[in-house]
């Protein structure tokens, strides 16, 4: 039931227009809360799971992260998949790094994905829950009441098996995604290379009741604006003492 994890992707390509200023000179994935790039943060959680290989797609301003990540001298191996030529959004960013993946489950994580484990590391968790004979697809999922700095309607419904059903036309849904997930490679047969939506594998998932929720242990923040990384200061302060 439970797999190994042994690579993980980290999503970095984007641009952060909504961080307005701050990402005009620093990609968002290098912004520091609490002293740290989120990009390290997230590194730092692959590298306590005991992932080996981390995958690294660049885009916007990727010389700068790619010397971010030059200069790091512990964690896991990192492969650089470049989009210089052309932003391939999440799934089609996947697809051209499938390669590099492997042939077995892997997680995708967003670079900008903050969160504090309460105990045992939320991709442990998530690689000894996932069951490859009924799931495709498995989310990491934060209540919405419990989702600092989001004010979307939320997600999914989740029913007591971690079965998930996208919000629809309900007014609100109480789980938002967290950004970080484990998908197999076996959702990428027959997709072509190009621009377009991981939501496509989430979808054909659901229709096939191989889409999983999982609860996420621990404290999750969105940076998705200035407000946003005020916010996540203040709580990662609180967390770790230092404020």
């Amino acid at each position: 039931m439970a797999i190994t994890l042994t690579h993980a992707m980290v999503l970095a390509a984007g641009k952060g227009t909504r961080m307005r200023h701050i990402s005009e000179t620093t990609p968002k994935p290098l912004i520091k809360v609490g002293g740290e790039a989120l990009l390290s943060r997230v590194l730092d959680h692959v590298e306590a799971a005991g992932i080996s290989t981390a995958v690294v797609n660049v885009h916007y301003l990727a010389d700068q992260i790619e010397e971010h990540l030059a200069a790091r001298t512990r964690g896991p191996d990192v492969i650089i998949s470049d989009e210089s030529e052309m932003l391939l959004e999440t799934g089609g960013g996947v697809l051209s790094a499938l390669e590099a993946l492997g042939d077995t489950p892997f997680a995708v994580i967003n670079s900008d994905a903050l969160w504090i484990d309460a105990g045992a590391s939320v991709l442990s968790q998530m690689a000894t829950a996932f069951d490859r004979d009924k799931m495709d697809v498995l989310l990491a999922l934060v209540p919405r009441e419990d989702a600092l700095g989001f004010d979307g309607a939320g997600d999914f419904f989740m029913s007591d098996d971690g079965a998930l059903t996208w919000r629809g036309d309900a007014e609100v849904a109480p789980w938002v995604f967290s950004g970080i997930q484990i998908l197999s490679p076996t959702n990428f047969d027959g997709e072509e290379l190009g621009c377009w939506s991981l939501k496509r594998v989430y979808d054909h998932a659901a229709s096939q009741g191989r889409l999983y929720g999982i609860p996420l242990d621990g404290h999750w923040m969105h940076v998705g604006t200035p407000e946003g990384l005020t916010a996540a200061e203040e709580r990662v302060a609180d967390l770790q003492g230092t404020k």
